[in-house]
């Protein structure tokens, strides 16, 4: 069954090539669909072209959908072209033609558009509830840690002393500056595209204003060519905020894997949450900071792909723009799987507190030297010079300068005043502008 079918028969390779993997990705749009035909029926009734009775039964038998979605008792059925289709097909099965009734006033386009958004809104839901979940954990262990010594490199090369409170928080804060364009990306989308039809509007007396309200969008998208032209953007927006927190995990991950090596030992793992090799017994491997690394980078290439799809293509719909959905609609699970393991790996992680001791680590204190000199009114460069000479003859000893910062307020951001309590706050404050309340009354008025 085609939604466009007119009885002529389509060559069965173009058919099979059209449909491409739609019939398997299309099963996450499924719960979206009979969402926005809930919101589309009402709406229909309300402005009078369908009658009371008329609303209730398809309303009723698209709740009755929605049940068997979530009870995985649905699926879309061999020659049936999407899931868009498929439900249409059941209606039309349980009332007949006033099944057929549901499709008055709106395209497939502007039906995938609705169902894309309230998909893209739930799963911003869920990654945003993630990255909180890791947040606090390496807020926890900064603060658990915030006096242990962690060297600093640049270059590779040993540089400054730092701590794994300071280094933990690092990561805190980049999570905060992802949220803000997981925010972004949720103001572009929280925009109701239905009732622009095939991206010309309708000449039928519908209520655009009202299934906006019905699904808890913020507004319209009130101009229907344009709400065509957010098939596309739309993705190519939330794929750029999604590469923002995978950027962060990538590097998180890196990190890890250097830490982890025998030559550096910052950090180990529990025996369990490692894994070994085929034919060296003693190895432990980093294979799940090494994938998270792969997979996040992929995410972050995600957006190029997006880009290249659908940047050439005039205002309208066109067909490639089902070619989005096979990489863009897996991105969600893959991120958030990377966010939940990460919080695992964290949860179990054994710091190493006696890196202080370490001799390869003495000339990481010389800038500390230096400042000491700054702090009793010596030039920089003077004293720069001073250090250089000690270290050069091979008589620094950071020891004789260990004491002469303690009087020193140190700025806000050192490692010793971490000030994670403002980045605790910046963190609620870009929570709290998600709508997730809103979009869920919305939604459960529309199952009762």
């Amino acid at each position: 069954m085609k939604l466009w079918d007119k009885e002529d028969r389509l060559a069965e390779e173009v058919e099979q090539f059209t449909i491409g993997r739609d019939p398997q990705l299309d099963l996450l749009l499924a719960p979206y669909d009979v969402l926005a035909s809930i919101a589309h029926a009402k709406m229909l009734q309300t402005v009078g072209l369908l009658s009371p009775a008329e609303g209730e039964q398809l309303c009723k038998a698209l709740q009755g959908l929605y049940r068997r979605i979530e009870q995985g008792r649905f699926r879309i059925e061999e020659g049936v072209e999407d899931v868009h289709s498929q439900i249409e097909l059941e209606l039309t099965r349980q009332l007949g033609d006033l099944g057929k009734k549901i499709h008055a006033g709106r395209s497939r386009n502007d039906q995938v558009l609705v169902a894309l958004r309230l998909f893209i809104r739930d799963q911003l839901r869920d990654i945003v509830q993630e990255i909180q979940k890791l947040f606090h954990r390496l807020l926890e262990l900064s603060e658990a840690n915030q006096d242990v010594f962690l060297p600093g490199y640049t270059h590779l090369q040993p540089a400054m002393p730092s701590t794994f409170g300071l280094w933990f928080a690092a990561y805190a804060e980049s999570l905060v500056d992802d949220l803000i364009l997981l925010a972004a990306a949720c103001d572009i989308i929280n925009k109701n595209p239905l009732g622009s039809a095939a991206g010309y509007g309708t000449s039928l007396p519908i209520d655009r204003s009202l299934t906006t309200r019905l699904l808890g969008f913020e507004s319209l998208n009130v101009n229907v060519v344009y709400a065509q032209m957010g098939r596309g953007k739309s993705e190519r927006v939330v794929s750029m905020a999604l590469a923002s927190p995978a950027h962060t995990l990538s590097r998180l991950a890196y990190d890890m894997c250097l830490y982890m090596n025998p030559h550096f030992d910052f950090v180990r793992f529990p025996q369990e949450l490692t894994t070994g090799s085929s034919i060296m017994p003693h190895k432990k491997n980093p294979d799940v900071w090494e994938l998270i690394r792969a997979r996040c980078n992929q995410l972050q290439a995600l957006p190029n792909e997006m880009v290249l799809i659908s940047n050439n293509l005039p205002s309208g719909y066109y067909r490639d723009m089902q070619v989005l959905k096979e990489h863009f609609l897996p991105a969600f699970a893959t991120l958030l799987d990377c966010l939940r393991m990460t919080t695992k790996m964290l949860s179990h992680i054994q710091i190493n507190r006696d890196l202080r001791q370490d001799d390869r680590y003495r000339l990481l204190f010389s800038v500390e030297a230096v400042n000491a000199l700054v702090l009793e009114g010596m030039p920089f460069r003077e004293a720069y010079h001073i250090i250089a000479d000690e270290i050069q003859r091979g008589e620094f000893d950071p020891e004789k300068y260990k004491n002469r910062h303690d009087a020193v307020v140190f700025h806000e951001g050192h490692a010793r005043n971490l000030m994670n309590d403002s980045i605790r706050e910046a963190m609620e404050r870009i929570v709290g502008r998600f709508p997730f309340q809103t979009w869920q009354e919305a939604l459960s008025k529309l199952l009762k």
